[in-house]
């Protein structure tokens, strides 16, 4: 065989593989889908429950937090904010209504509560010390009656915590010069 026929061989197998093989992309073998981390922007109405810290795993907080899906409409939601050691609480930037907090989260199904069932730590539930939620000044007062739907939860991690955006009408308060004459 020459070196002609060789090639020529060579062209039409590397052919019918690129034609056989598609234009599928690898998904690599994971044994769990990966879940798909949401930005968004929130104002921490309560504290539900703050885990007491551990020196040595990841530690807590659940908050009620009204997640902002427009300029002008929001939603409850449950919050689960995770934390190592030496990572700082979500808590410690303040438990401010005014303040809008930008993470990213991702959706969890398996721990959706009602308002009722994350203010009251039902018998049995590990929250069952804790049974009074800490409202953030401000916040507009819950009514569990009124939520009887699951809220949705979304987990997060001090990683994936962005920054706080203090409210703009109280920052451009700030920003504007005043005047005064001279003498």
């Amino acid at each position: 065989m020459n070196l002609a026929a060789v090639r020529f061989a060579s062209a039409v197998l590397m052919g019918v593989v690129c034609v056989t093989g598609g234009s599928e992309t690898a998904h690599g073998n994971l044994p769990w889908p990966v879940p798909k981390k949401e930005a968004m922007r929130l104002r921490l109405v309560a504290l539900a429950w703050n885990h007491p810290r551990s020196s040595f795993s990841t530690s807590e907080e659940i908050f009620i937090a009204e997640k902002e899906l427009t300029k002008d409409e929001t939603t409850l939601v449950k919050l689960v904010y995770e934390f190592l050691p030496y990572e700082p609480r979500l808590s410690d930037e303040g438990l401010d209504y005014s303040t809008l907090h930008e993470m990213r989260a991702v959706r969890d199904p398996q721990c959706d509560e009602t308002l009722g069932k994350i203010a009251s730590g039902q018998m049995g539930d590990w929250r069952q010390q804790q049974s009074q939620l800490k409202y953030s000044p401000d916040a507009p007062p819950l009514n569990p009656s009124r939520h009887t739907r699951p809220l949705p939860c979304y987990v997060t991690n001090a990683e994936d915590y962005t920054r706080p955006v203090h409210d703009q009408s109280e920052s451009q308060e700030l920003a504007l010069p005043t005047l005064k004459p001279r003498p």
